[in-house]
């Protein structure tokens, strides 16, 4: 039988395009390195440009290192200037920091002491007779109204007389944006009628009649509370007629707003 004769192989004219395609991927490769080196943040650039400002502006307390024995003189690591850097930044962050809030703090104390002093204006008179008292704090501006100003004895209506007066607190408290805690306080002598069965309940009507006329005189709910708290914190102790006066009042707390809502510092 005859041989059949070898094929005859074909040589592959398209082996340059893998090479092409390897220079085009290395070639685009090159170009994206290039364009990302040329992209410059400048603010990354100006905080990098101010921190070696700084570092080596600043003077060392020593420019001789300290070698322990036996061992050779090792030139300063450049890490150095950019740790102080990195502290002398953030001491600058948290000065600023405290600045604000300091700031803060004095606008609150201002605003409060502007509050206590329209208090003392429309309560002169009746300061003036110890009938009314007003005191500052950090918590805020805290009023206390002898309850025989306001009540009748064992009553928690209020009395025509007080009213002009809590209209005028009322409008001052209304131009303002803080909360309000209306409490009620009694003295230790206790009470047993049909309406209130203990000084709790009559404590928490008094603190309750003032509310309702401010809220009808324009104060917004949402910044009153009523508490009642009976004879549980004397002003001084029941041992006298006088004292026992002092005792039965309303106190009018106007908090000092919340420093920590409104501090917040931009970095």
């Amino acid at each position: 039988m005859e041989r059949r004769g070898k094929r005859a192989e074909h040589s592959n004219t398209d082996r340059w395009l893998v090479s092409y395609a390897d220079f085009i991927t290395l070639l685009f490769a090159f170009f994206v390195v290039m364009y990302s080196i040329s992209s410059v943040n400048e603010t990354k650039y100006k905080i990098f440009s101010e921190s070696l400002n700084i570092a080596f502006s600043q003077k060392l307390a020593s420019t001789s290192p300290i070698v322990p024995p036996n061992q050779p003189l090792v030139a300063p690591t450049q890490q150095r200037p950019v740790v102080t850097t990195l502290a002398t930044r953030n001491k600058v962050l948290v000065d600023k920091h405290t600045a604000q809030l300091g700031e803060q703090q004095r606008k609150i104390e201002e605003r409060m002491k502007k509050l206590a002093n329209g208090l003392n204006q429309v309560m002169a008179p009746m300061i003036k007779q110890g009938l009314v008292s007003i005191n500052q704090s950090r918590r805020g501006v805290a009023m206390d109204i002898s309850a025989s100003t306001l009540f009748g004895t064992g009553d928690a209506a209020l009395q025509a007389s007080s009213l002009d007066v809590l209209r005028q607190v009322a409008t001052v408290l209304g131009k303002e944006d803080m909360s309000i805690e209306v409490e009620g306080h009694t003295d230790e002598t206790p009470i047993s009628t049909a309406q209130f069965p203990s000084n709790w309940e009559l404590s928490s009507a008094r603190a309750s009649s003032v509310v309702r006329l401010m809220i009808d005189n324009g104060v917004p709910t949402k910044r009153l509370a009523v508490v009642g708290l009976a004879s549980n914190q004397p002003l001084v102790p029941n041992t006298s007629v006088e004292n026992r006066a002092r005792n039965r009042r309303v106190t009018i707390t106007i908090a000092s707003p919340n420093l920590d809502r409104i501090a917040g510092v931009e970095e």
